[in-house]
């Protein structure tokens, strides 16, 4: 079986985007070795870093978080890494790589503009459950 990551990363998403809701979910409930955190576009975290798309339709994943080695990925690349990330099964989607990045955004936006009327918006970020509240920054 292929091994997860131990390497730390953040996962910042759209807190409001039900899809995004549902994709942090799929990520926390596969993450056994609990390496990820997660903060939402509009909050404090991600407004604190200088570095991260302004635009609320992108997926930003950054490996390593604060270390010489810090790796920033948006969009599809972000989604397979975190797949890759993940290990064990999850790790074989992220061969859809070699799709050209241009193709797999495409996509990646087609989907993103799409997303509140297809999976709706919150009027606020929901707070996590109790038992991953403490993987959450502001």
């Amino acid at each position: 079986m292929l091994e997860a990551r131990t390497e730390t990363g953040i996962v910042f998403y759209d807190g409001v985007c039900g899809l995004c809701q549902r994709w942090v979910r799929f990520l926390l409930q596969r993450d056994k070795a609990q390496t990820l955190r997660f903060a939402p576009l509009q909050g404090e975290t991600a407004k604190a870093r200088t570095d991260l798309p302004t635009e609320l339709r992108t997926v930003v994943f950054i490996l390593r978080p604060g270390t010489p080695d810090e790796q920033i990925f948006t969009r599809s690349e972000a989604a397979l890494r975190l797949l890759e990330h993940l290990g064990g099964i999850w790790r074989v989607v992220s061969w859809l790589r070699i799709i050209p990045r241009g193709v797999r955004d495409g996509i990646y936006d087609f989907i993103a503009r799409r997303r509140y009327r297809w999976f709706g918006k919150d009027e606020s970020c929901p707070l996590p459950p109790t038992e991953w509240q403490a993987r959450f920054l502001p």
